[in-house]
């Protein structure tokens, strides 16, 4: 068989939950998270489900502070499922969840749209629901590389770029 005759692998499906009406200031955010997800996904294919909440810094405090042991807002935290698959059923891959108020304030610190860090956060909780880290070097450029590759993709500028560069 061809390549083109080959079927892709279906994309993930997606479930957004707005789970706080700070979300409502940027009507546009669910489009941004789907189309994030899906470029993703094209790069780095997955089938299955992704659940993201969009959320507010009070619960992403919450769940950092139980789960990671940071009592602190955060502007993404992702959950892989750890669930076998159920015949029958969608497989879960995880949950994304992201905080409008440290969203928005780096987004302006940054001087960038607020639905383009939306849109980095969304491809960097995904990576992260497959397995993808960067607490080492290695692991964080291969990430890092792997964002700059799928937000050029939907023309949304290199997240890392005036990192690399430094202050200069």
């Amino acid at each position: 068989m061809s390549a083109p005759q080959r079927r892709r692998a279906a994309a993930p499906s997606v479930d957004i939950q707005v789970q706080s009406p700070l979300w409502d200031q940027e009507p546009a955010a669910e489009e941004t998270v789907r189309e994030a997800i899906a470029a993703a996904a094209k790069r780095v294919p997955a089938t299955g489900e992704v659940s993201v909440a969009l959320t507010d810094d009070a619960a992403i405090r919450t769940l950092n502070r139980d789960w990671r042991g940071f009592d602190k807002p955060t502007n993404v935290l992702s959950f892989p499922a750890s669930t076998p698959k159920t015949k029958g059923f969608p497989v879960l891959l995880g949950d994304i969840i992201i905080a409008y108020e440290t969203l928005a304030r780096e987004a302006g610190e940054e001087n960038k749209p607020v639905l383009h860090h939306l849109a980095h956060l969304a491809v960097h909780g995904y990576l992260h629901l497959l397995g993808y880290d960067h607490q080492t070097d290695s692991e964080a450029d291969a990430m890092e590389g792997l964002e700059r590759e799928i937000l050029n993709v939907l023309r949304i500028a290199d997240p890392y770029r005036d990192a690399a560069q430094g202050d200069a």
